[in-house]
């Protein structure tokens, strides 16, 4: 974002995302999208390359952690994500109404085109769609949700931020979270987090 970074989403702004995604032409594509982002903290390029051998297990099932390999993510680095449950549900949502194989997240242009001129039965495969088009949808659904100074790395700061409040109920650090979103540095893990102003007063108040 132009002059800061992009802000957090709360719960309710959460809801208002979400309410558009179900509303639009494609509301199981567009709530997986929401989802990927708030509840796994992809980054857009990483929706975008998203293949369902990469969320499914070998019966063909969603699986239970997201699998990306570091060919699709930044730095190269391949991680594993345990996959939240409202995630679980979209992507469940979305692989009933979708082709059993290809990318998760599909462009509306339509598959590839067949070399063979319709000699071959098999299905062709659908187009993905572009990081530069996960980027546009979210910055307009954004402004449909009347969410200011949101964009696609809301998603992701929020994710991190979360995820840094709660780590240490669970028993981890600041290094779990640092895993899970796939940063060199836990320096650039500390940077995505925001301060919450009631959690610093209830701080103060018991020093």
């Amino acid at each position: 974002m132009a002059g800061g970074q992009a802000k957090i989403l709360s719960d309710a702004d959460i809801k208002r995302l979400l309410k558009v995604a179900n509303e639009s032409r494609h509301p199981f594509r567009n709530s997986a999208i929401v989802q990927l982002s708030v509840r796994a903290g992809l980054r857009a390029s990483e929706i975008a390359l998203l293949d369902w051998s990469m969320v499914t297990d070998g019966r063909g099932n969603v699986a239970n952690v997201i699998t990306l390999p570091g060919a699709i993510t930044k730095y190269g680095l391949a991680r594993r994500l345990p996959i939240h449950s409202d995630l679980k549900r979209s992507l469940v949502k979305l692989r009933s109404r979708s082709m059993r194989k290809g990318p998760v997240i599909v462009s509306e242009r339509g598959p590839v085109e067949s070399p063979f001129d319709g000699l071959v039965s098999e299905p062709l495969t659908p187009l993905p769609m572009t990081p530069k088009s996960i980027v546009n949808w979210f910055t307009q659904a954004c402004r449909q949700a009347q969410l200011e100074g949101c964009s696609s790395h809301s998603g992701r700061r929020t994710f991190v931020t979360r995820a840094a409040r709660l780590v240490s109920k669970a028993g981890g650090s600041l290094r779990d979270v640092q895993q899970l979103v796939g940063h060199r540095s836990i320096e650039t893990t500390q940077a995505y987090i925001d301060g919450d102003h009631d959690i610093q007063r209830r701080l103060i108040r018991m020093m």
